[in-house]
């Protein structure tokens, strides 16, 4: 078991996890009404997350404003990183330790638009969330919402509070879905510098979705799977 002193940099709010944010209280209150463990208030964050967050690749922002837990709150929407943020943040503002993990990895699931202009379908920096619960952390990964999975044929993640939640290799049908490249380790609050470093020496754009609609693609390529 951890010494409580080192868990207290997870459950104070940062830069960009403001779990102390009225809103975000206001939230991780609301969502864990009725639970009655820390396990059953991470369970029903993970879910709120997940859902009710809708995911977006096309609005990268990797400025403090942009990440903060409060912003993705409000804008309902964000990649996997805010995503992860805003579950970390829930969590610290409901009193469970929460900190963020990173990872590569190559994405099976993509649009064309981003294949065009990143040139590549690995993902560096991918995030999730790290919930500190029975003395372990566990990944959990609130990415992508359950109407995603759907149109796109994936089997959602679930959280059960024990286990951790990381990306299936295969879809529903048997086809490649994801894999882990590497993970690049857990951090009390994201390393926007690294990251923004990989970021521009990786990829072609930094904002491949500039102006464009995330949902309107998705809907256009279910719709068409042959699309490329």
């Amino acid at each position: 078991m951890r010494n409580e002193s080192e868990l207290t940099v997870f459950l104070e709010p940062s830069d960009t996890i403001d779990s102390d944010h009225d809103a975000i209280r206001r939230f991780a209150y609301t969502q864990t009404a009725g639970a009655k463990s820390p396990m059953e208030k991470a369970i029903a964050l993970f879910y709120a997350v997940r859902d009710g967050i809708r995911y977006d690749p096309y609005a990268i922002d990797l400025s403090i404003e942009g990440l903060r837990a409060s912003t993705t709150l409000a804008t309902g929407r964000g990649w996997c990183v805010p995503k992860a943020v805003l579950l970390a943040a829930a969590c610290r503002a409901a009193g469970i330790p929460a900190r963020l993990g990173f990872a590569d990895v190559r994405n099976h699931l993509s649009t064309a638009r981003m294949r065009e202009q990143m040139q590549t379908d690995v993902f560096f920096w991918h995030g999730y969330t790290s919930i500190y619960l029975h003395n372990a952390w566990l990944k959990a990964t609130p990415a992508f919402n359950i109407e995603l999975c759907e149109k796109f044929r994936l089997k959602p993640l679930e959280f059960d509070g024990k286990t951790d939640a990381i990306y299936h290799a295969f879809d529903l049908d048997g086809n490649r879905h994801m894999d882990y490249l590497g993970y690049r380790g857990e951090f009390p609050d994201v390393p926007i510098a690294r990251i923004r470093e990989t970021f521009q020496k990786k990829y072609t754009m930094m904002d491949p979705g500039t102006h464009a609609d995330f949902d309107t693609d998705v809907a256009l390529e279910t719709a068409n799977p042959n699309i490329s």
